[in-house]
């Protein structure tokens, strides 16, 4: 069997990557590589890109509803005003829905910790302060409708197969696009 230094087949092309498996050597363009190590799981992309099109495919979808009280509601007790975005509740939504996909187990409590943040007291120091159990709590049922998420007999939700095959559907699909 001839041997081969990488060292030589690395000054033959820029954009091919060898791959060396047992004994046989296999050129392909640094482009197919890629191509084929495309990300398909959620934790493949970028968190940002995932939630905004998550975001977008739940509205698309129409499956959650949205309730009357999104445009008055403040997400805490932390904010002075509601949310500017108007489909905040959806981005809300496909943020909790990667993070139980990530790490099962997360209940309204977790979700408050999470989505808190500092309390602004005037002249007085600023205290963490946790969001609204209300809202992740709506949009923990919502999610549970639409078969996404499901109750962990263990504490808190998880990931249904229909929900980590529709998030990752999503994921591949960004990942696809970029």
């Amino acid at each position: 069997m001839d041997s081969v230094s990488f060292s030589s087949l690395a000054g033959r092309r820029e954009n091919t990557s060898y791959k060396a498996t047992k004994g046989v050597i296999s050129a392909t363009p640094a482009s197919a590589a890629t191509k084929m190590e495309a990300a398909r799981a959620v934790k493949d992309v970028s968190p940002h890109e995932f939630v905004k099109a998550y975001s977008a495919h739940l509205k698309r979808s129409g499956k959650i509803e949205l309730p009357t009280w999104t445009d008055i509601v403040k997400t805490g007790k932390l904010k002075e005003l509601p949310p500017y975005d108007p489909d905040w509740y959806y981005v809300r939504a496909a943020s909790m829905a990667r993070k139980i996909y990530l790490r099962g187990g997360l209940g309204v409590g977790a979700f408050r910790r999470i989505y808190g943040g500092a309390k602004r007291n005037g002249s007085r120091p600023r205290h963490f302060c946790k969001s609204s159990g209300s809202v992740a709590r709506h949009i923990l049922q919502q999610l549970q409708n639409v078969n996404i998420i499901d109750i962990d007999p263990k504490g808190g939700r998880r990931i249904t197969s229909n929900g980590q095959r529709d998030l990752d559907q999503v994921a591949g699909r960004i990942a696809v696009a970029i």
